[in-house]
């Protein structure tokens, strides 16, 4: 488990966390897309749990280009202000451009197969949404996407595999926004979407004030059959 460097496609570069799973491989890689408290301790995890599970797991700092190494919570008021100023700034069109650059760099890692998708969290679930719309990745997975709506007119550029998660009561996506999202990837032969009942945003952050064991249970298995399905093949 390291940091590693990864150039920009517009010159520049930034950081990323990878950790690898066990043995020479070759391994199926995953972009893990951060929320918004930047590459921290819960990101970090996740990405060693998916080296468990075998993936070459590289988590990209998206928010560079504002302030390089941001690691907060989401355990102080301070922080989550913080966080939603860091959010309001980040420019969504680069940020897409760094992950493909990330894709592209973990393709060329050493012990990596070359099939690799992209899995992402809050913030980084609309932009796993916008990686299954605008890059070759070999499958994504967005949990709990906040905004996908400003962007439905894109779904049908969806042509490899996408598996969403959305909460029911999510205070970020109002009802009729996930009424909006529900019906425009329903046309999507490559889109499979769960709802679940009665849990809020973030419902499977480890620690988090809305973790909901089933729910985060349920979500996590789908989405290790389906990245199993899609990358380990």
């Amino acid at each position: 488990m390291t940091d590693v460097t990864i150039a920009a496609s517009d010159g520049g570069s930034f950081a990323g966390y990878l950790a690898r799973p066990a043995g020479a491989g070759p391994h199926p890689g995953l972009v893990v897309i951060q929320e918004i408290f930047g590459v921290n301790h819960v990101m970090r995890e996740l990405c060693d749990g998916l080296a468990e599970q075998g993936y070459v797991a590289l988590c990209p700092d998206l928010f560079w280009r504002q302030e390089p190494g941001i690691r907060i919570t989401d355990k102080t008021d301070a922080e989550w202000a913080r966080a939603f100023e860091l959010y309001k700034g980040f420019n969504e069109t680069k940020g897409v451009e760094d992950l493909i650059a990330t894709l592209d760099h973990l393709r060329g890692i050493e012990g990596c197969s070359g099939r690799v998708g992209t899995i992402g969290y809050c913030l980084g679930g609309k932009l796993a949404y916008l990686m299954a719309t605008r890059s070759d990745a070999d499958c994504s997975v967005a949990y709990y996407g906040v905004a996908i709506e400003k962007n439905l007119d894109e779904a049908a550029a969806v042509t490899r595999p996408l598996l969403m998660h959305l909460a029911e009561k999510d205070q970020y996506v109002p009802p009729d926004a996930r009424a909006r999202i529900l019906e425009a990837v329903g046309k999507v032969a490559a889109i499979t979407a769960h709802v679940y009942p009665g849990v809020d945003h973030a419902f499977a952050r480890p620690g988090g004030a809305h973790w909901n064991g089933e729910a985060a249970e349920l979500a996590n298995r789908r989405t290790a059959d389906f990245l199993s399905a899609n990358l380990k093949r």
